[in-house]
């Protein structure tokens, strides 16, 4: 993909789930697994949010999750080995505002063309790519926002412009913040309630 060409990336994940689905899950990029199986939400984070799609009676085959960047951002870091040696190993990283513009119009095609019920945004990253720099998942967690939305202004500007069209967006935290901070569990489990009340309230 030219747009990402240079960047410190690897992999390419493609978004994945059904047209018209009941959520359109939004994470931050993919990870190290991720990247490497070309699957979105796996390992410990995907088996995090597994749980909460569970809890609301979904399950991965009804929602359609991507993220705004497609590709592993990462970084290369010393670690030390048992044995004391000491060698080189890449490190995710989050994903910068040029990486984060130049996959943009795979999301805004996305959100265009999708037609979920709901957008759930996980983490700040995917929050942010919608709404700005001033939106907070600290702030805004497990609220019903209507919304428009930011998407690139065109392919040959670095610079978005708000959607014409408002949409229903949900944030919450990103399913690896219980391994940072146990105490997100509480919020996350909270909002996921709120989450399928809204979507059941929907549907019928």
């Amino acid at each position: 993909m030219k747009r990402i060409e240079g960047f410190p990336v690897e992999g390419f994940v493609k978004g994945k789930g059904p047209k018209n689905p009941a959520i359109l899950l939004i994470g931050e990029a993919p990870g190290e697994n991720e990247a490497i199986q070309g699957i979105p939400f796996i390992g410990r984070a995907g088996d995090e949010l597994e749980k909460s799609l569970k809890s609301v009676n979904l399950t991965r085959d009804d929602v359609y999750m991507t993220s705004a960047v497609r590709s592993r951002p990462y970084m290369w870091k010393e670690k030390k080995m048992r044995n004391g040696e000491i060698t080189e190993r890449k490190y995710n990283r989050p994903p910068t505002k040029h990486e984060i513009i130049a996959h943009a119009p795979l999301l805004d095609y996305e959100i265009k063309n999708i037609a979920p019920l709901v957008i759930v945004t996980l983490g700040n990253v995917g929050l942010q790519r919608l709404l700005g720099k001033d939106a907070k998942v600290s702030n805004l967690h497990g609220q019903v926002l209507e919304h428009a939305v930011r998407h690139l202004s065109s392919l040959e500007k670095d610079e978005y412009i708000w959607s014409d069209e408002k949409y229903r967006i949900i944030p919450t935290y990103h399913p690896a913040a219980v391994f940072y901070r146990p105490s997100n569990r509480d919020f996350i489990e909270d909002d996921w309630r709120k989450i399928g009340k809204y979507v059941s309230a929907m549907k019928y």
